[in-house]
Protein backbone atom coordinates (compact mmCIF):
# COMPACT_ATOMS: atom_id res chain seq x y z
CA UNK A 1 0.00 0.00 0.00
CA UNK A 2 1.18 3.53 -0.75
CA UNK A 3 -0.20 6.98 -0.02
CA UNK A 4 -1.16 9.46 -2.73
CA UNK A 5 1.87 11.68 -2.18
CA UNK A 6 4.18 8.64 -2.36
CA UNK A 7 3.47 7.85 -6.03
CA UNK A 8 6.83 9.07 -7.34
CA UNK A 9 8.61 7.17 -4.58
CA UNK A 10 6.75 3.98 -5.47
CA UNK A 11 7.58 4.40 -9.17
CA UNK A 12 11.32 4.60 -8.46
CA UNK A 13 11.08 1.60 -6.13
CA UNK A 14 9.38 -0.33 -8.93
CA UNK A 15 12.15 0.63 -11.36
CA UNK A 16 14.78 -0.63 -8.91
CA UNK A 17 12.94 -3.92 -8.46
CA UNK A 18 12.64 -4.40 -12.24
CA UNK A 19 16.36 -3.80 -12.72
CA UNK A 20 17.27 -6.22 -9.96
CA UNK A 21 14.93 -8.82 -11.39
CA UNK A 22 16.45 -8.34 -14.84
CA UNK A 23 19.93 -8.70 -13.42
CA UNK A 24 18.93 -11.90 -11.65
CA UNK A 25 17.32 -13.48 -14.73
CA UNK A 26 19.87 -12.44 -17.35
CA UNK A 27 23.05 -11.94 -15.37
CA UNK A 28 23.34 -8.27 -16.32
CA UNK A 29 25.36 -5.84 -14.19
CA UNK A 30 22.97 -3.04 -13.19
CA UNK A 31 24.85 -1.83 -10.10
CA UNK A 32 25.47 1.67 -11.46
CA UNK A 33 21.87 2.20 -12.58
CA UNK A 34 20.51 0.90 -9.28
CA UNK A 35 22.90 3.14 -7.33
CA UNK A 36 21.68 6.23 -9.22
CA UNK A 37 18.04 5.30 -8.63
CA UNK A 38 18.61 4.65 -4.93
CA UNK A 39 20.24 8.05 -4.54
CA UNK A 40 17.24 9.65 -6.27
CA UNK A 41 14.89 7.63 -4.07
CA UNK A 42 16.63 8.78 -0.89
CA UNK A 43 16.50 12.42 -1.93
CA UNK A 44 12.85 12.19 -2.97
CA UNK A 45 11.88 10.57 0.32
CA UNK A 46 13.61 13.28 2.32
CA UNK A 47 12.08 16.06 0.23
CA UNK A 48 8.59 14.55 0.40
CA UNK A 49 8.58 13.77 4.11
CA UNK A 50 10.15 17.07 5.14
CA UNK A 51 7.23 18.99 3.62
CA UNK A 52 4.11 17.09 4.65
CA UNK A 53 0.89 18.96 5.34
CA UNK A 54 -0.93 18.10 8.60
CA UNK A 55 -3.48 15.86 6.88
CA UNK A 56 -0.66 14.02 5.14
CA UNK A 57 0.95 13.53 8.54
CA UNK A 58 -2.31 11.98 9.67
CA UNK A 59 -2.17 9.55 6.74
CA UNK A 60 1.39 8.55 7.63
CA UNK A 61 0.46 8.06 11.30
CA UNK A 62 -2.35 5.73 10.20
CA UNK A 63 -0.28 3.78 7.67
CA UNK A 64 -1.17 0.07 8.06
CA UNK A 65 2.48 -0.94 7.61
CA UNK A 66 3.69 1.34 10.39
CA UNK A 67 5.35 -0.50 13.33
CA UNK A 68 3.14 -1.08 16.35
CA UNK A 69 3.95 -1.48 20.05
CA UNK A 70 5.09 -5.11 19.90
CA UNK A 71 7.29 -4.34 16.88
CA UNK A 72 9.20 -1.77 18.96
CA UNK A 73 9.37 -4.06 21.99
CA UNK A 74 10.79 -6.86 19.87
CA UNK A 75 13.54 -4.62 18.48
CA UNK A 76 14.38 -2.52 21.53
CA UNK A 77 13.93 -4.84 24.49
CA UNK A 78 14.91 -8.28 25.75
CA UNK A 79 13.30 -10.64 28.27
CA UNK A 80 9.77 -9.57 27.28
CA UNK A 81 7.14 -11.22 29.48
CA UNK A 82 3.57 -10.26 28.60
CA UNK A 83 1.04 -10.17 31.43
CA UNK A 84 -2.70 -10.48 30.95
CA UNK A 85 -6.05 -9.56 32.44
CA UNK A 86 -7.57 -6.90 34.68
CA UNK A 87 -8.47 -9.40 37.43
CA UNK A 88 -12.09 -8.33 37.06
CA UNK A 89 -13.54 -9.17 33.66
CA UNK A 90 -11.15 -10.39 30.94
CA UNK A 91 -7.94 -9.73 29.03
CA UNK A 92 -8.19 -6.93 26.45
CA UNK A 93 -6.00 -7.54 23.41
CA UNK A 94 -6.10 -3.86 22.42
CA UNK A 95 -3.63 -3.11 25.21
CA UNK A 96 -0.50 -5.19 25.69
CA UNK A 97 1.57 -4.93 28.85
CA UNK A 98 4.40 -6.69 30.58
CA UNK A 99 7.94 -6.63 31.89
CA UNK A 100 10.91 -6.10 29.60
CA UNK A 101 14.57 -5.20 29.86
CA UNK A 102 15.70 -2.05 28.08
CA UNK A 103 19.42 -1.21 28.09
CA UNK A 104 20.02 -3.04 31.32
CA UNK A 105 17.01 -1.76 33.28
CA UNK A 106 13.73 -3.52 33.97
CA UNK A 107 10.74 -1.53 32.74
CA UNK A 108 7.02 -2.03 32.60
CA UNK A 109 5.75 -1.63 29.05
CA UNK A 110 2.13 -0.69 28.38
CA UNK A 111 0.98 -0.07 24.83
CA UNK A 112 -1.94 -0.01 22.46
CA UNK A 113 -1.75 -2.69 19.79
CA UNK A 114 -3.48 -2.80 16.41
CA UNK A 115 -3.72 -5.84 14.16
CA UNK A 116 -2.05 -6.62 10.82
CA UNK A 117 -4.98 -8.50 9.28
CA UNK A 118 -8.70 -8.83 9.85
CA UNK A 119 -8.38 -11.78 12.23
CA UNK A 120 -5.86 -9.98 14.42
CA UNK A 121 -7.74 -6.68 14.23
CA UNK A 122 -10.84 -8.41 15.57
CA UNK A 123 -8.78 -9.81 18.44
CA UNK A 124 -7.15 -6.42 19.05
CA UNK A 125 -10.38 -4.49 18.36
CA UNK A 126 -8.40 -2.27 15.94
CA UNK A 127 -6.39 -0.93 18.88
CA UNK A 128 -9.48 0.50 20.63
CA UNK A 129 -9.42 -0.60 24.26
CA UNK A 130 -12.37 -1.52 26.48
CA UNK A 131 -12.47 -0.57 30.19
CA UNK A 132 -10.69 -3.79 31.11
CA UNK A 133 -7.76 -2.73 28.93
CA UNK A 134 -7.25 0.44 30.96
CA UNK A 135 -7.75 -1.50 34.20
CA UNK A 136 -5.12 -4.00 33.12
CA UNK A 137 -2.79 -1.11 32.32
CA UNK A 138 -3.32 0.47 35.74
CA UNK A 139 -2.91 -2.86 37.54
CA UNK A 140 0.48 -3.35 35.96
CA UNK A 141 1.59 0.25 36.42
CA UNK A 142 0.88 -0.18 40.10
CA UNK A 143 2.94 -3.37 40.01
CA UNK A 144 5.82 -1.38 38.52
CA UNK A 145 5.45 1.16 41.32
CA UNK A 146 5.57 -1.64 43.90
CA UNK A 147 8.95 -2.77 42.56
CA UNK A 148 10.26 0.74 41.88
CA UNK A 149 10.56 0.32 38.11
CA UNK A 150 9.84 2.92 35.42
CA UNK A 151 6.84 2.67 33.10
CA UNK A 152 6.99 3.22 29.34
CA UNK A 153 3.73 3.53 27.42
CA UNK A 154 3.31 3.33 23.64
CA UNK A 155 0.34 5.34 22.36
CA UNK A 156 -1.33 4.35 19.09
CA UNK A 157 -5.12 4.37 18.97
CA UNK A 158 -8.06 6.02 17.24
CA UNK A 159 -9.71 6.20 20.66
CA UNK A 160 -11.24 4.06 23.38
CA UNK A 161 -13.97 1.69 22.21
CA UNK A 162 -17.37 3.48 22.39
CA UNK A 163 -19.61 0.39 22.16
CA UNK A 164 -22.53 -0.45 24.45
CA UNK A 165 -20.63 -3.10 26.43
CA UNK A 166 -17.73 -0.73 26.91
CA UNK A 167 -20.06 1.98 28.23
CA UNK A 168 -21.87 -0.48 30.48
CA UNK A 169 -18.61 -1.57 32.08
CA UNK A 170 -17.52 2.03 32.72
CA UNK A 171 -15.08 3.17 30.04
CA UNK A 172 -15.26 6.79 31.22
CA UNK A 173 -14.59 5.84 34.83
CA UNK A 174 -11.71 3.55 33.84
CA UNK A 175 -9.96 6.30 31.88
CA UNK A 176 -10.63 8.91 34.58
CA UNK A 177 -9.18 6.61 37.24
CA UNK A 178 -6.04 6.11 35.14
CA UNK A 179 -5.62 9.88 34.78
CA UNK A 180 -5.77 10.34 38.53
CA UNK A 181 -3.56 7.41 39.45
CA UNK A 182 -0.91 8.05 36.81
CA UNK A 183 -0.64 11.64 38.04
CA UNK A 184 0.56 10.34 41.41
CA UNK A 185 2.42 7.15 40.49
CA UNK A 186 5.75 7.24 42.35
CA UNK A 187 7.98 6.03 39.53
CA UNK A 188 9.14 7.65 36.27
CA UNK A 189 6.62 7.38 33.43
CA UNK A 190 7.40 8.08 29.78
CA UNK A 191 4.95 7.85 26.89
CA UNK A 192 5.88 7.52 23.23
CA UNK A 193 3.30 8.44 20.60
CA UNK A 194 4.20 6.04 17.79
CA UNK A 195 1.16 6.56 15.52
CA UNK A 196 -2.25 7.97 16.34
CA UNK A 197 -2.89 9.47 19.75
CA UNK A 198 -6.58 10.22 19.70
CA UNK A 199 -8.92 11.45 22.41
CA UNK A 200 -9.32 9.95 25.89
CA UNK A 201 -8.28 6.59 24.54
CA UNK A 202 -4.73 7.92 24.20
CA UNK A 203 -4.83 9.99 27.37
CA UNK A 204 -5.79 6.91 29.41
CA UNK A 205 -2.15 5.79 29.26
CA UNK A 206 -0.66 9.20 28.53
CA UNK A 207 -0.40 11.12 31.81
CA UNK A 208 3.37 10.85 32.06
CA UNK A 209 6.48 12.78 33.02
CA UNK A 210 7.65 13.06 29.41
CA UNK A 211 5.87 12.67 26.08
CA UNK A 212 8.03 11.68 23.13
CA UNK A 213 6.50 11.79 19.66
CA UNK A 214 7.75 10.10 16.56
CA UNK A 215 8.25 12.64 13.81
CA UNK A 216 5.11 11.70 11.87
CA UNK A 217 2.90 10.72 14.81
CA UNK A 218 -0.18 12.76 15.76
CA UNK A 219 -1.81 13.58 19.11
CA UNK A 220 -5.20 15.24 19.39
CA UNK A 221 -8.46 15.46 21.28
CA UNK A 222 -10.35 14.40 18.14
CA UNK A 223 -9.67 13.15 14.62
CA UNK A 224 -9.73 15.64 11.72
CA UNK A 225 -12.78 13.85 10.28
CA UNK A 226 -14.62 14.02 13.61
CA UNK A 227 -13.76 17.69 14.06
CA UNK A 228 -14.90 18.50 10.51
CA UNK A 229 -18.17 16.63 11.02
CA UNK A 230 -18.92 18.71 14.12
CA UNK A 231 -17.81 22.13 12.88
CA UNK A 232 -18.65 21.92 9.17
CA UNK A 233 -21.13 19.06 9.16
CA UNK A 234 -18.96 17.31 6.58
CA UNK A 235 -15.77 15.24 6.67
CA UNK A 236 -14.80 16.94 3.39
CA UNK A 237 -13.26 19.71 5.51
CA UNK A 238 -10.82 17.34 7.24
CA UNK A 239 -7.76 19.15 5.84
CA UNK A 240 -8.87 22.46 7.36
CA UNK A 241 -9.61 20.64 10.62
CA UNK A 242 -6.16 19.01 10.62
CA UNK A 243 -4.54 22.43 10.16
CA UNK A 244 -6.57 23.93 13.01
CA UNK A 245 -6.11 21.08 15.50
CA UNK A 246 -2.30 21.51 15.74
CA UNK A 247 -1.86 17.76 16.02
CA UNK A 248 1.61 17.20 14.57
CA UNK A 249 4.70 16.50 16.65
CA UNK A 250 6.18 19.88 15.72
CA UNK A 251 3.00 21.72 16.77
CA UNK A 252 2.76 19.89 20.08
CA UNK A 253 6.38 20.48 21.06
CA UNK A 254 5.92 24.18 20.28
CA UNK A 255 2.81 24.18 22.50
CA UNK A 256 4.75 22.41 25.32
CA UNK A 257 2.35 19.46 25.26
CA UNK A 258 4.97 17.02 23.95
CA UNK A 259 8.58 17.18 25.06
CA UNK A 260 10.67 15.73 22.25
CA UNK A 261 10.42 14.77 18.59
CA UNK A 262 12.02 11.47 17.62
CA UNK A 263 13.16 11.54 13.96
CA UNK A 264 11.92 8.77 11.69
CA UNK A 265 13.88 7.20 8.83
CA UNK A 266 13.39 8.85 5.43
CA UNK A 267 10.06 7.63 4.09
CA UNK A 268 8.52 7.27 7.55
CA UNK A 269 8.71 4.53 10.18
CA UNK A 270 6.76 2.17 7.92
CA UNK A 271 9.63 2.18 5.42
CA UNK A 272 12.20 0.78 7.88
CA UNK A 273 11.05 -0.72 11.18
CA UNK A 274 14.56 -1.48 12.40
CA UNK A 275 15.77 2.09 11.81
CA UNK A 276 12.65 3.51 13.47
CA UNK A 277 13.22 1.42 16.60
CA UNK A 278 16.96 2.18 16.65
CA UNK A 279 16.21 5.89 16.39
CA UNK A 280 13.94 5.73 19.44
CA UNK A 281 16.40 3.97 21.74
CA UNK A 282 18.72 6.88 22.60
CA UNK A 283 15.94 9.47 23.21
CA UNK A 284 14.07 7.00 25.44
CA UNK A 285 17.21 6.03 27.33
CA UNK A 286 18.20 9.69 27.84
CA UNK A 287 14.73 10.54 29.12
CA UNK A 288 14.62 7.63 31.57
CA UNK A 289 18.09 8.48 32.90
CA UNK A 290 17.03 12.07 33.48
CA UNK A 291 13.88 11.04 35.35
CA UNK A 292 15.56 8.30 37.39
CA UNK A 293 17.83 10.91 38.97
CA UNK A 294 14.91 12.84 40.47
CA UNK A 295 13.69 12.16 44.01
CA UNK A 296 10.07 11.01 44.12
CA UNK A 297 8.82 14.30 45.57
CA UNK A 298 10.41 16.38 42.80
CA UNK A 299 9.27 13.87 40.17
CA UNK A 300 5.64 14.24 41.25
CA UNK A 301 5.87 18.02 41.60
CA UNK A 302 7.30 18.33 38.08
CA UNK A 303 4.65 16.01 36.65
CA UNK A 304 1.85 18.04 38.23
CA UNK A 305 3.41 21.32 37.07
CA UNK A 306 3.72 19.99 33.51
CA UNK A 307 0.00 19.39 33.13
CA UNK A 308 -1.03 22.44 35.13
CA UNK A 309 0.90 24.64 32.69
CA UNK A 310 -0.77 23.26 29.54
CA UNK A 311 -3.32 25.60 28.00
CA UNK A 312 -4.55 28.97 29.17
CA UNK A 313 -7.52 29.86 31.33
CA UNK A 314 -8.84 32.45 33.70
CA UNK A 315 -11.02 32.29 36.76
CA UNK A 316 -14.48 33.86 36.41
Amino acid sequence: MHLDFERDIVEIQAQIEKLLDLADRRGIDVADEVSVLRTRLQGLREQTYDNLRPMEQVQVARHPQRPYTLDYVQRMCTDWVELHGDRGFRDDGAIVAGWARFRGRSIMVVGQQKGRDMKENLRRNFGMAHPEGYRKALRLMRQAEKFGRPVVTFIDTTGAYPGIGSEERGIGEAIALNLREMARLEVPIVSVVIGEGMSGGALGIGVTDRILMLEHAIYSVISPEGCAAILWRSADHREAAADALKLTAKDLVELDVADRIVPEPPGGAHSDWDAAAAGLEDPLDDTLRELEELPVKKLLEARWAKYESIGAWREA
